[in-house]
């Protein structure tokens, strides 16, 4: 089976501007005509692969010399960590390099010429494996793979590089020193306590009761959040603390993680699924049914949040509630159980 340029079927007297996109005769780049194009394009993409080898390694220094608590201002988005920000753009620029270096590659390096190959027949002949081979040695040589060492030499140090990064990474899946908290109690420690109040999340504003007619779900966390996150410089405090408040109507209750746990109708549970941790606030008032987004468990506020379909193993922490002196929401006492996704280490 051959493949032919697909102008070279084309008739001499056909004006090129009414015919197929396929059918448009080729034209030359400047790197096909112009060998001194041609080496600077190539020195273009092996210097796009050379600085992705070096973004790499930049990567790994900033992990182990940059201290996680430093932070550096940045407009709009305030104090962020010096760290979050190295690691980012040095990995970024390292992912795009590559990219921009292929491209670049097959723009202006490798053949651009349109062609046209005929069906052929589903049943495989004899000799496809001879054919596939000779389109693969083919492919070989018009990439230029072998022709371009520099570019080949760069490229194949470039992806060599490029998964250590991700490799250093790991080592921040857990590393604490010795007699430091376990996963298990960091869970188990959120800002909620007694007397915290609650407010909406965004706004921060406290809720009174009577600000949430029955059906009424509203996003809600801790009034000391904004403090901690900005003392912290990350958005774990969130993470654990976010809850949700439903109000339904008393008599619809049907069992609670603990007596009174409830105020007038209001229950609070925390927003992040006990599956894998993504946040939920889809509510479905007739039946009280709370659906996470990610993989459809299904939880039941009316009945301790306890789970009625989907992968979730464990019902979602119910969070105990009251209102203040001036009558304003707020939680009686921490969670009594761990927030967010189970794992194997867990026993609850």
């Amino acid at each position: 089976m051959t493949q032919t340029p697909a102008h070279e079927h084309l008739p001499a007297h056909a004006p090129s501007g009414d015919l197929p996109v396929a059918d448009i005769p080729h034209r030359l780049r400047v790197t096909d005509t112009d060998p001194k194009a041609a080496r600077r394009a190539e020195r273009q993409v092996a210097t796009m692969f050379l600085l992705s080898m070096v973004f790499g390694i930049a990567f790994v220094v900033a992990y182990f010399a940059i201290d996680p608590e430093v932070a550096v201002y940045i407009p709009v988005l305030g104090e962020v960590g010096a760290s979050n920000v190295v690691l980012g753009v040095t990995m970024g620029a390292s992912i795009f390099l590559i990219g921009a270096g292929a491209i670049q590659w097959a723009k202006k390096l490798m053949p651009d010429v349109e062609v046209v190959q005929q069906r052929h027949s589903l049943t495989a002949p004899k000799d496809e494996t001879q054919k596939a081979e000779a389109n693969y040695q083919r492919g070989k040589e018009e990439s230029g793979f072998a022709r371009y060492p520099i570019i080949r030499r760069t490229l194949i140090g470039a992806m060599a590089l490029f998964p250590i990064p991700l490799v250093v990474m790991l080592r921040d899946l857990w590393d604490s020193p010795p007699g430091s908290p376990s996963p298990q109690e960091i869970l188990s420690t959120t800002l909620w306590h007694d007397g915290m109040r609650i407010v909406t999340d965004g706004t921060y504003q406290p809720i009174r009761p009577e600000d949430m007619p029955v059906g009424t779900l509203v996003s809600a966390a801790p009034a000391d959040l904004m403090e901690v996150q900005e003392a912290e410089h990350n958005l774990n405090a969130r993470g654990k603390a976010a809850i949700i408040l439903v109000r339904m109507e008393p008599d619809e209750i049907r069992a609670q993680q603990g007596d009174g746990w409830d105020y007038q109708g209001i229950v609070a549970y925390s927003k992040i699924c006990t599956h894998v941790g993504c946040p939920i606030a889809l509510y479905e008032h007739r039946t009280h049914h709370l659906l996470c987004p990610c993989h459809q468990s299904t939880f039941d506020l009316a009945d301790a949040g306890n789970v009625i379909f989907g992968p979730a193993a464990r019902r979602m922490p119910q969070l105990p509630i009251g209102v203040d002196e001036e009558g304003f929401l707020v939680a009686k006492a921490g969670f009594a159980e761990p927030v967010g996704p189970s794992f194997w280490e867990r026993n609850a």
